[in-house]
């Protein structure tokens, strides 16, 4: 029995998140969402983000998903919350602030975040900061326009490098030393902010984090399903023997357009479908 993992984000970023799991547990199905028909969420209330989110996440556990990846660090904020009471039944992994690696890094005291407005007014956020940024100095920006950027696929464009130089510049003059990614859509830009910040400055993805974690709920399921049955113990399969599983990739946007990007930013070119929201809510499927 293969476990069928759901991920989803407003838009491409998650597909970081998704090319990333892929690589390292590949053995298991994938079903991506991508809501372009709202992106960006940064700019909405945390009850719009939610309502997304729940049909989101229902339309994942109707395609027989045993975990979700909510890949959307504004996603998270607002909703993961509320999707853990309404589905007790599936395991959600969420995008929390790499606030604390950062702090435990930084040897200025001195920390960038880059994130949307919802994020930096999330409850998650402030929890997160308040928690753990004792004695450490936060930067924060919104990079405003940068989503809209990547999701049109222009990574290294002049705007691109606008955006990121008028977010980075100053924090640099105040001293920062480490740089906090905290939305899914920025690691694909990490080129970028290298070659503005340089390579002595520490830039944070929390990837590997999510990735390990998802890790490990996959295996308390699958021995769950040893113990009831569900699943043979097989013998340890080396990489060379590991089958790949199978990935679905939707969008409630513009399928054309999410196909032309799939290969530079999965590095795989994959049959888009469409899914269409009934009066800005409901999913259709």
């Amino acid at each position: 029995m293969v476990i069928n993992i759901g991920v989803f984000d407003s838009g491409v970023g998650g597909l970081w998140i998704l090319k990333y799991l892929r690589e390292k547990l590949p053995e298991y199905n994938y079903i991506f969402l991508g809501d372009q028909a709202h992106v960006p969420y940064g700019s909405r209330s945390q009850q719009e983000i939610q309502i997304f989110s729940e049909e989101i996440s229902k339309f994942l556990i109707s395609k027989d998903c045993q975990l979700i990846v909510v890949a959307c660090n504004t996603a998270s904020g607002a909703s993961l919350k509320y999707l853990r009471e309404k589905f007790p039944q599936i395991p959600f992994v969420g995008m929390e602030p790499a606030i604390k690696p950062a702090v435990e890094v930084t040897e200025t005291g001195k920390v960038g975040v880059l994130a949307t407005p919802a994020t930096f007014e999330g409850e998650l956020y402030n929890s997160v900061v308040e928690r753990f940024s004792h004695g450490v100095e936060l930067f924060q920006n919104t990079c405003s326009g940068l989503v809209e950027e990547i999701e049109k696929g222009e990574l290294d464009s002049k705007e691109t490098k606008n955006i990121l130089e008028k977010a980075l510049r100053p924090m640099l003059e105040k001293g920062i030393d480490t740089v906090v990614l905290g939305c899914t859509h920025y690691p694909f830009v990490i080129p970028v902010i290298k070659e503005i910040v340089g390579e002595k400055i520490k830039v944070i993805d929390p990837t590997p984090a999510i990735t390990r974690q998802v890790g490990k709920i996959l295996d308390d399921i699958e021995l769950d399903e040893i113990e009831q049955g569900e699943l043979d113990l097989a013998d340890e399969l080396s990489e060379d023997e590991i089958k790949k599983g199978i990935t679905e990739i939707y969008t409630s946007g513009d399928k054309e357009k999410m196909e032309l990007l799939l290969p530079e930013l999965l590095g795989e070119g994959i049959n888009v479908k469409k899914i269409d929201w009934e009066n800005d809510l409901k999913l259709l499927y």
